[in-house]
This record gives C-alpha cells, structure tokens and sequence, in this order.
C-alpha cells in the first residue's frame, strides 16, 4: 500500500512539473556545425533527455559487452553438458557402455557442478564393472546436500553386493535418521528380523507407518508375523504370554493361519477345547489348511483312531467340497482301518478326468496297500504320484518348505512364506486311474503225469527200386533195320520229381510219431532252488 501511494505522489509530481513547463514562456536557441535552432524549453529538454538514454545505453552495452560474451558461453557449455548428460543416461540404460562412459566424460568437462554428472558417472562405472569408481562418485554425491541421500543409496547397493552388511546398516540408518524413505526403512527391517530383533523390527514397522511408508494393513501383517515369531519362541517357556501375542496377531490377521495353529494347540493343551475348536472352524471354513486340519484332529492326545476320524469328519462339514477335506478324512480313516470311508472320500478326487495331486496318490496307494495288500496297485499309483501336480507348499523367494516361517531364508525378509502349488513348466496329459482291485484267480490243479511209454522205433523205409540198365547192344544185320544215328542232348533235363499223388506209389509216406506232451514246472517259492535232478529225470521219463 504504501508503494502505491509512492508511485502515485511520484506521477502527481511529474505531472505538476510539466504543467510548470508548458505555462512559462521563453524559447531555447542552438547554433551547432552551422546549424540554428528555436524552440520551446519543453521540446528542448524532452530531446535532451532523449539524447542522454541513448547515450547511457550505448556506454552500458559497450561496458557490458565482455561479459555479456561470457554468458553466452557458460549458456552454450551449459546445454552442450545437460545434451551429453541426457545421451548418457539414456546410452547407460540401453547398455551401451562405450556412449555412456564417452559421454560421462563430457558431461563431467562441460558441466562439473550438475548433480545428474554425478549420477551418469556412477551408472556408466557400474555399467562397466568398476566398483572403486561408483563408489567414489556415490561418495561425491554425499558431500553435496542435494545428493547425499542418492548418494547413500547408492553406497548402500555397493556395500550389498560387496556382501558389507554392517556398513550396508550403518548406510541405511544413516539416510533413515535423515528422511525416513521405502529403500532405508525395508533395509533396516530386513536387518532386524534376520536376527531376530523383534523388538526394534517392530519400532522399525511403527517408524515406516508413522512416515506412510506402509499403510496401516501392511503394518498390521507385519505386526503380526512379528507376534506369532515372538510367541513361537516363548511357546516352551512361558504359554501365557504366548497365547496373549496369538490372539493380537490373530485380531490382525485373521488369514494367518500359522498363528492359528499354534494358538488352538497352546489352547487344547491348556484344556480350552471348546476355544481351540471353535477358533479352527471359523478359519478353516474361510482357508481350509492341512496344518489346521492337523491341529484340529490332534486336539487330544488321548483320543483313538475312531475318535480322530469322527472330528475329521466334524470339521470336514464346514468346507465340504475343498480337497483337503476330502484328504483328511481318508486320512484318519485310514487310521481307524475304515477302509469303505476311505475310498468314499478318495473317489471323487481320483475319478476319471480328474488330476489327482501327488499326495493323493500316495493316500491311494496307501489304501491299496492296507485294504487288499495288492503291490501292483500300489506301484501304479506311486508311480502315477511321481507324475502327478505336486501339493501347495510354503514357498518363499524360490524356497520351498512344509513348515512356515516368519522370515525368508534366503533374502531375510518378513513374511515372505506364501501358500502355494509350485509352478510346473509343463503338464502331462491327463492319466486314467489303475483298474479297481480284482481278486486274483485260484491256482490251477497240478497233474502228476504217467511215465511215458518208450516210443516204438518208426517202421523202415523200403529201398528205392535201382533203375534197370539198358541191353547191351545187338548186332543188326541188316543195314536197312538199323535205327538213324541221333545226336545227345548238351544237358540232359533233371529228373521229374513225382507229384503228390505219384510219391505214395514209388516213396512210401513216413509214419508220424506220436507228440510229446508238454511238461510244465513245478511252482516253487522264489527261495527254493527247485526240483532235484533226479526227480527231473523222473518226470521227463
């Protein structure tokens, strides 16, 4: 306000001013280079004062000029340096490493105060594999207020896959006490839960929630993978304080069905069956699980075979048509030697066009083996499980186990394990089920055959009739009765063998003999070494 009514007292000044000029009479007279001039005081000091801006201007620009140059410069330097930071970083995600180290060096010549030089230099020597060099121009960034939390990020990876996980935490503690980021934050609660620090894992949850880092159902999963791995290690010593961090970390995850489990049993063995059993109906009816399926038939120690498959059966009501129910109740039913029940459950699984699970199978062959004892069943369908999809296992980061965990064993991070089936690259085709057991046919009777009767010689042939020679030659008066002289044959033609009906006439058929019957072995067990010699001979004749 009190700028305007300046500006205002200013511009009624000037404007009284003028009237002042214009009122006053007089004229102004120049003579200059031959020159005369008349005019009013007004026009006069107007052109005077026209004359001085632009002489001032033309001094300020002739001053100025040098440095006016030098901007020019710094301004093209300046964008030469941001045109080689650009080509870098995009040459460096690309993978060209000759480009991006190329225009590192450039971007570091023509522009060595940018913070992005910095960064091209660091991702160009990680590109080629120079760790000293990344490092030292992490460590630049550090010592920059603008940088420094690129940069401990940056120390924080190097120390990583250096394996330095004490100077990677100090790194990331660092950069946490600064600004509370994901990286920093992840980093430490990795850290705490790898050893097992639940206490400060569980201040570093409260720290990312508090910086929204995680929302507040993040927080509530790992709050409570956090209690139940307190509670599974105060399990043996102290079961109160067990089953009061179960049921908060079951008030936050309700899915967690580890948590779960091991709240029914510290219950149960308290003798709080009816809250054990309630608590695993309710999750079992919303996630069927073998190990809540395994809790709930082993609630009491004390109970036998046909107690088990009767809760089997009980909780098996409230997820009628999952497959593990079925498999449960087979499997208790196999307990009692209720072998009816345990095909009854089995069936529907197994049934042609079904793709029984490999641990199906094995309750089958298992079945086989029980009910009738009928090995070739049990080999098909072992041998059918070996093919088979494999059952759902805790998996995490690419390792697989039956029992759940709270941290990874192979990255170290917090509820990692998920349940599920392992991914199969390929799938065979769907395998019909082995035939349905048949009794095997009784044995055939033996028969003791009679010594055989030594077989008559066969009858002899008779000789073949020698052919008759020719009459010797007669002596033949007469010239006019001698026969014409005939010339032999170059080859006589073979003889003509005689036709089936001929042969019985010249070559009497050979009697056939009688056949020999067919002897079959002995049975005897693997283990005998079978027959003696001399009864072998007796049989054969």
């Amino acid at each position: 306000m009190f700028r305007i009514l300046v500006f205002l007292f200013m511009i009624g000044l000037a404007t009284v001013g003028l009237g002042l000029l214009v009122e006053q009479p007089g004229s102004l007279s120049l003579t200059w280079f031959g020159y005369h001039i008349d005019t009013s005081p007004l026009v006069g000091l107007g052109v005077v004062a026209l004359v001085a801006i632009v002489a001032w201007g033309l001094i300020r620009f002739v001053f100025n000029l040098p440095s006016l140059v030098s901007v020019a410069a710094r301004a093209r330097k300046r964008a030469r340096g941001h045109e080689a930071i650009a080509r870098g970083i995009i040459a460096a995600g690309v993978g060209d490493v000759h480009k991006a180290r190329k225009a590192s060096r450039d971007a570091k010549k023509l522009a060595p105060h940018e913070p992005l030089a910095l960064l091209l230099e660091a991702q160009a020597a990680q590109l080629s594999g120079d760790r000293e060099g990344a490092e030292r121009a992490f460590r630049a960034m550090t010592e920059r207020s603008e940088t420094k939390l690129l940069g401990l990020r940056g120390l924080h990876a190097e120390s990583l896959r250096r394996g330095d996980q004490e100077r990677a935490h100090e790194i990331a503690l660092e950069a946490q006490n600064i600004t509370p980021l994901s990286w920093s934050g992840q980093a430490l609660l990795d850290r705490y839960t790898t050893q097992n620090d639940w206490d400060a894992a569980r201040l570093a949850v409260a720290q990312n929630l508090k910086a929204k880092i995680i929302d507040s159902e993040t927080a509530n999963r790992q709050r409570a993978v956090i209690d139940t791995a307190l509670a599974m290690e105060a399990e043996m010593t102290d079961p109160d304080r067990a089953i009061g961090l179960l049921r908060a970390a079951v008030r936050k995850a309700p899915d967690l069905v580890p948590a779960t489990a091991l709240l029914a049993r510290l219950l149960a063995r308290r003798g709080n069956l009816r809250s054990a059993s309630k608590l695993i109906e309710a999750a079992y009816a919303k996630t069927p699980h073998p190990d809540l399926a395994q809790a709930y038939v082993d609630m009491r120690s004390g109970d036998s075979a046909a107690d088990r498959l009767a809760r089997a059966k009980t909780l098996a009501k409230f997820a009628p048509k999952d497959p593990e129910s079925a498999m449960m109740v087979a499997t208790a039913a196999l307990g009692a030697r209720d072998f009816a029940a345990a095909r009854e459950a089995m069936t529907p699984l197994v049934a042609m066009g079904e793709r029984p699970t490999s641990r199906m199978c094995v309750i089958m062959a298992e079945l086989e083996e029980r009910e009738h004892n009928a090995q070739g069943l049990v080999r098909e369908w072992l041998a059918r499980g070996s093919r088979a999809t494999r059952d759902a296992v805790w998996i995490a980061d690419g390792h697989w186990s039956k029992q759940w965990a709270p941290v990874s064993p192979v990255t170290g991070k917090l509820d990692a394990y998920r349940w599920m089936q392992p991914k199969e690259e390929l799938a065979g085709p769907v395998e019909e089920p082995p035939p349905a057991y048949a009794p095997p046919p009784p044995p055939p009777a033996l028969e003791v055959e009679a010594p055989r009767a030594e077989l008559a010689p066969p009858p002899e042939e008779p000789a073949a009739p020698e052919p008759a020679l020719p009459a010797p030659e007669e002596k033949i008066e007469d010239p006019a009765q001698q026969p014409p002289l005939q010339e032999a044959p170059a080859q006589e033609p073979p003889a003509r063998q005689p036709s089936a009906k001929e042969a019985p006439a010249k070559y009497p058929p050979r009697q056939p003999s009688a056949p020999e019957p067919v002897i079959f072995p002995l049975a005897t067990p693997p283990d005998d070494p079978g027959p003696k010699k001399q009864e072998a001979e007796t049989r054969l004749f």
